[in-house]
């Protein structure tokens, strides 16, 4: 996740001041070192940084805790304050027609983007369209293509046009039927002239309702003068943060979002269309801080009980807790989890279960990828309804005779094997919390999602992903 370092050396500073009643000045410089220390390592404005560790600081040694408040809780709820006021408010989007124009330099994720806004938005009962207008990246179109397919949303393109201005305008009558535009602009791999030039003819044809300004995530200090250029050319009302699922440091975000004075709408956090969050400040500081997100849960809960079909019934919380599931309870939830996305992120989301604890784990404990779903599924139908019940019981000539059977070769077998052994052990560290804990706290998910077509955790296994 983006400026995961701070969230991590965040809870180090902050759990040593678990049991105190006060804070020393000792205690806040300590705190406010690590945040500069990373977020100037994330790449965030000098000025940014220093604003923010000011007010923390300030506040935390002249305000007074609330009665009964620890000083872990009160320089923690600061923090998280003075966090979110820095990432702003998010972008207004709101579900009614428009039009979206999408700018940015070349490999910063706009043609992903349009697809995934466009898949946000249908899910929200819009009918979006993509117009792809990039006329200078050889396979700009058949990417977009591909990907509105996958998103299962209208698409424009011509591929043997020149003119792209043309081609907005073209694209923009042919899906005239469409409730929301995402038009795709060309980017280069610098501000040129002509790139200016060119979207800003565009800008003036298809008269969109805002601009997004799309930002790789890895692009540091350089976004301060890409987002000023975009700015005083087309006007920017929105930032879209891509690529938040690899090693990405994410600071110059905030810096693009300062310059431009505008605020994040989304956040691109994978590959596939699905993996796109409309930026909510509160949830994203309350996950970087491990105090989790419940709303973003709850959505990617119903989401994927929505697309699958799962009932409440299927599961109980009991069986998470317990750790106390098969490979059988692992098949069924293969769907649901390729739904929600990576377990990590999910994990994340659920308050006492991301941050430090996850820190703690081994680093592919979670790592169920998309390609090894789909093997374990294979391998799973070869195995007997014994094996699949009780999967430790699995000796070598059974993973011999499994592996020749589902096509697999036996290492793949084993790391199936070996990932079911993995999520036992990870599942019982979460006992750490204490039983009861967890367990009033899956009710209360339960409750909070639990409105409309049956929300909450139901059918969520283990790999409720």
């Amino acid at each position: 996740m983006v400026l995961d370092d701070l969230g991590s050396s965040l809870r180090d500073s902050l759990g040593k001041l678990s049991g105190q009643t006060r804070v020393t000045e000792e205690d806040v410089e300590e705190i406010v070192k690590e945040i500069q220390r990373s977020l100037l390592q994330s790449d965030v404005e000098v000025s940014l940084v220093m604003d923010l560790s000011d007010s923390i600081k300030e506040r935390a040694l002249e305000e007074e805790p609330p009665g009964g408040t620890s000083a872990r809780d009160h320089v923690l709820s600061i923090v998280y304050e003075e966090m979110v006021d820095l990432v702003g408010d998010s972008t207004d989007i709101p579900l009614e027609e428009q039009t979206i124009l999408l700018a940015g330099l070349q490999g910063s994720g706009k043609t992903t983007t349009a697809a995934k806004m466009a898949w946000w938005f249908s899910k929200k009962g819009l009918r979006p369209a993509v117009v792809q207008t990039d006329t200078f990246r050889p396979g700009a179109y058949d990417q977009a293509k591909e990907m509105a397919e996958r998103a299962e949303v209208d698409f424009y393109g011509d591929p043997d046009a020149d003119d792209p201005v043309q081609i907005a305008r073209d694209g923009l009558e042919a899906t005239s039927d469409a409730d929301v535009h995402i038009v795709d602009t060309a980017g280069r791999h610098a501000l040129e002239d002509d790139l200016i030039a060119e979207i800003e003819e565009i800008e003036r044809a298809v008269d969109p309702d805002r601009n997004l300004l799309v930002l790789d995530a890895a692009i540091g200090q350089g976004a301060k003068e890409q987002a000023r250029q975009f700015d005083d050319s087309i006007g920017i009302e929105g930032v879209v943060v891509t690529k938040l699922d690899g090693t990405a440091k994410g600071g110059g975000a905030l810096t693009a979002v300062n310059e431009t004075d505008s605020s994040i709408a989304f956040l691109g956090t994978g590959e596939t269309v699905q993996d796109v969050e409309r930026f909510e400040p509160s949830g994203f500081i309350s996950r970087l801080l491990g105090m989790g997100d419940l709303k973003q849960l709850t959505e990617r809960v119903e989401r994927a009980m929505e697309e699958t079909g799962t009932e409440d019934d299927d599961w109980d919380p009991e069986d998470m807790l317990k750790g106390e599931f098969t490979l059988n309870d692992m098949r069924k939830q293969m769907q649901a989890m390729n739904n929600m996305g990576p377990l990590d992120q999910v994990m994340d989301m659920i308050p006492g279960m991301g941050g430090g604890l996850m820190d703690e784990l081994p680093d592919d404990a979670m790592d169920v990828t998309q390609d090894r779903m789909r093997s374990f599924e294979v391998i799973m139908d070869s195995m007997t309804d014994a094996e699949l019940e009780n999967p430790r019981a699995i000796g070598a000539s059974q993973v011999e005779r499994i592996a020749r059977g589902s096509g697999q070769d036996e290492e793949r077998v084993r790391e199936l094997l070996e990932q079911h052994k993995m999520m036992s052990q990870t599942l019982k560290q979460f006992q750490g919390m204490g039983q009861g804990n967890m367990e009033r706290m899956m009710k209360k998910m339960q409750n909070q999602g639990g409105g409309g077509g049956g929300g909450g955790m139901g059918g969520m296994g283990p790999f409720g992903d």
